[in-house]
């Protein structure tokens, strides 16, 4: 049974090696490296799949994380195919290490009912947009860099080899469109999940918690960001949708971290005990990784 901390390490160390696989294109050539990256981040994918299999239908905080680092591995290597000669994964492959750890710390008790339709749609589209945000700070930071290398003539065959400005720029406007859309549909989600608990009196979080309200900041945000994306000429997005971008991943963020190890009660174990204690050894590791809902 794929279950446990070791295989979680497994997903975590496969990144960690392909990342600095990656780097290393920085400093020298390796002609069987992008085999090499490609075997470690398919076995480590396909590993991921048959663990997030048994754990469907992906109810917990731990299984969203998780997931999202699913799709951004899969990401990784339909553009490390595609684009074999670009570094994206110097980019992408650190935010998917940070999701799984982020998936390590976070309890793995059921936030999202698995009888209600609703509370399955709050978690798929709040970990689509995860994705899309992520990946829009991506495209935006090789922007940034790519218009910096541009800026001042470096050789595009010198350092790092990055996509097209004209790329980038369609990631980057794409992603705050999709990301608006689905933070917008996950909190209408979890508005609707909400007021049916409260209704029957089961467990509804407070409006006023941290998570609700910083998660509602950053849906405003991204509506803004994409309506500014819309109102500017094209000529002048470029580096100021790139900013955009960057921007609210860092929203995104804060509401992660407030999840955490904030006081938000839409994070905690079911006996209230603090995830990160269970991480650091406070508590028992069958309890931490085992108790499966």
């Amino acid at each position: 049974m794929l279950s446990g901390i070791h295989v979680f390490c497994f997903f975590a160390t496969c990144a960690i090696v392909v990342l600095g696989l990656e780097v290393s294109r920085l400093f020298f050539r390796m002609p069987v490296r992008l085999v090499v990256m490609l075997g470690i981040a398919a076995v480590g994918f396909i590993a991921q799949t048959l663990y997030l299999w048994q754990r469907l239908p992906l109810v917990t905080w731990h299984d969203w994380f998780l997931g999202s680092a699913w799709v951004l591995v899969a990401a990784y290597l339909g553009l490390a195919v595609s684009r074999p000669t670009t570094m994206v994964g110097v980019f992408l492959l650190p935010i998917v290490i940070a999701l799984m750890l982020v998936a390590g710390v976070v309890p793995r008790d059921a936030n999202f009912p698995r009888e209600q339709l609703w509370g399955f749609a709050h978690g798929m589209m709040l970990l689509l947009g995860t994705v899309t945000v992520s990946f829009g700070f991506v495209a935006g930071l090789m922007y940034l860099v790519q218009s910096w290398r541009l800026k001042h003539h470096v050789s595009p065959r010198a350092g790092l080899k990055l996509p097209s400005l004209e790329w980038l720029q369609a990631v980057n406007k794409q992603s705050l469109i999709f990301s608006s859309l689905f933070i917008a549909l996950g909190l209408i989600a979890g508005i609707i999940l909400n007021t049916i608990k409260a209704r029957q009196h089961v467990g509804a979080l407070p409006w006023t918690d941290s998570v609700v309200v910083s998660s509602a900041i950053l849906l405003v945000w991204l509506l803004i960001a994409t309506a500014f994306e819309w109102l500017y000429k094209p000529a002048q997005q470029g580096r100021k949708v790139a900013y955009l971008t960057v921007a609210s991943f860092l929203f995104l963020a804060l509401v992660v971290a407030l999840l955490v190890v904030g006081g938000s009660k839409h994070g905690r174990t079911a006996d209230r005990r603090s995830a990160v204690g269970l991480w650091l050894g406070a508590g028992s590791p069958t309890t931490a990784w085992e108790a499966a809902p």
